[in-house]
């Protein structure tokens, strides 16, 4: 496990570990404001290199869950800057994972009752989780080119807005069946205009916001992650090998904090990255089907193969915020209770044991 704790510089920040917490959406957060119990949660946390905030939306129309945080109104910003605060004074590092769910929102967040935002008009065919039950999520309304260019300036606030509630950085969310995740896709993008049809044309909105978000607040403070080949969220990819080549290589030139790859069961996809990407890549290492959830062993081979320069770990943070502590020693670790991942107080959330404890 030593190679977890060499230094690594992401951007202009000196991290003491190659130990990231990678994003957990936790639904604690009631009109996507964070609770002062947040402050306390990733403050326990922050022996990690890098702390990945879950993820927030950009505007409310790109909300996609209940109680999940935002970056967009004053009350939002002025709540995440103890959390950062607090990050700090632990002598951590944060940046907040600025995200627009897409077609997988739904009418019910948004106060006029719109219809979600995509690429085009595909339902998702998938489901939101609320109080009263289940509610299937609609067909979304397709983007016109003026909602793409707003989306585009939202992602740009939002980061601006990162900044000035402390967070050191921004991952901007192209994964997990996400709105650039959809644009990326041909299955979820058929659109015939120039953010549609060809793989170059389907590429285009995301690098519009990665330039246009470098360019606000500086490439050494902004990452993204992907996740080639998943499923979630209805998402299916028919040429992913040859896209995420062609995303990659599109935004090479951009001197970007670092590359996320959440793999799952493509470590073919992470190596054609890793070839494609000059800068610093993390990785969510799951590359055989026993290797969820997360294990520290699993990213240790990882790292010592060359494939990633660190490692981002989900339910293993979850359940241990001393995971760098606990790794040294071998052991032993909090079994994450799955039945408080989501909603809730302080159980499952700031009541994990330290090792010392």
């Amino acid at each position: 496990m030593s190679g977890y704790f060499e230094p690594l510089t992401i951007g202009k920040l000196d991290l003491p570990n190659r130990l990231v917490m990678a994003p957990m959406s936790r639904n604690r957060s009631p009109g996507g404001v964070v609770p002062a119990l947040t402050a306390e949660y990733y403050a326990q946390r922050a022996s990690a290199g890098l702390i990945i905030s879950e993820a927030t939306a950009i505007s409310e129309i790109a909300q996609g869950y209940h109680q999940s945080p935002g970056l967009y109104t004053a009350a939002q910003v002025q709540a995440w800057q103890p959390v950062t605060d607090a990050v700090h004074a632990a002598g951590g590092r944060i940046f907040a994972q600025v995200a627009h769910c897409g077609r997988i929102g739904h009418s019910s967040l948004y106060a006029d009752g719109a219809l979600p935002l995509a690429p085009s008009a595909i339902a998702s065919g998938e489901q939101l989780f609320t109080a009263d039950g289940m509610l299937d999520r609609p067909t979304p309304r397709e983007m016109s080119v003026e909602d793409i260019a707003e989306t585009v300036a939202d992602f740009v606030t939002a980061a601006r807005n990162a900044v000035e509630a402390g967070f050191d950085g921004v991952e901007l969310h192209g994964a997990n069946g996400f709105l650039l995740h959809q644009f990326l896709s041909d299955t979820t993008n058929r659109r015939t205009d120039g953010y549609g049809g060809s793989l170059q044309a389907r590429l285009r909105f995301t690098v519009e916001v990665v330039q246009a978000v470098s360019t606000a607040i500086g490439p050494e403070r902004v990452g993204i992650r992907l996740s080639p080949g998943i499923t979630f969220n209805g998402m299916a990819e028919n040429d992913t090998a040859e896209l995420y080549t062609a995303l990659v290589r599109a935004l090479a030139p951009i001197p970007l904090a670092y590359i996320h790859v959440f793999e799952i069961l493509t470590r073919d996809i992470t190596e054609l990255i890793r070839a494609e990407w000059p800068g610093t890549l993390v990785l969510c290492a799951h590359p055989t089907p026993d290797s969820f959830p997360s294990r520290p062993e699993i990213g240790a081979e990882a790292l010592g193969g060359g494939v990633a320069d660190a490692i981002a770990m989900a339910e293993p943070w979850l359940a241990n915020p001393d995971l760098p502590e606990r790794i040294r020693a071998g052991g032993p670790y909090n079994v994450a209770d799955k039945a408080t991942f989501y909603g809730g107080d302080h159980l499952g959330y700031t009541d994990y044991p330290t090792l010392n404890a």
